[in-house]
């Protein structure tokens, strides 16, 4: 009678397939050799907490500083003083997100471009369509 083969480990990563990981007595699981660590890392296995949607929702975790302030910038652009800072910040955004794709915050950077222009062009839509009306 033949007996099995037993598997062999993967040549790049040094995993074998069907292997458990060894639990140390009273101790935490080790974390798996599949998980990547992150500086956000939490929990078991080295999870990101800015890879869940639902947390980058409420928290600006893995998110460029760039893009939260081009968004502020953005939303702050009707007083016209912010337009010009939403812009730079929200260019600066995209470049910096670019260069790290593991950061978020891409809607954010272009919410501050596109707001650096529509903000104070809605702005002056109004005040024109105001002293129209006047006249």
């Amino acid at each position: 009678m033949l007996l099995p083969e037993p598997p062999t480990a993967c040549p790049r990563c040094g995993v074998v397939p069907g292997a458990r990981l060894a639990r140390p007595a009273g101790g935490p699981m080790p974390p798996s050799p599949y998980a990547q660590q992150s500086p956000y890392a939490y929990g078991r296995g080295g999870a990101d907490i800015g890879e869940n949607a639902g947390v980058r929702m409420l928290l600006p975790v893995g998110r460029s500083g760039w893009a939260i302030a081009a968004g502020y910038m953005g939303l702050l652009s009707v007083l016209f003083v912010p337009a010009p800072l939403a812009l730079i910040f929200g260019i600066v955004a995209v470049m910096d997100i670019k260069k790290h794709p593991e950061r978020h915050g891409m809607g954010r950077a272009i919410f501050g471009i596109v707001m650096s222009v529509v903000g104070p062009a809605l702005v002056v839509a109004l005040i024109a369509l105001s002293a129209a009306r006047h006249w």
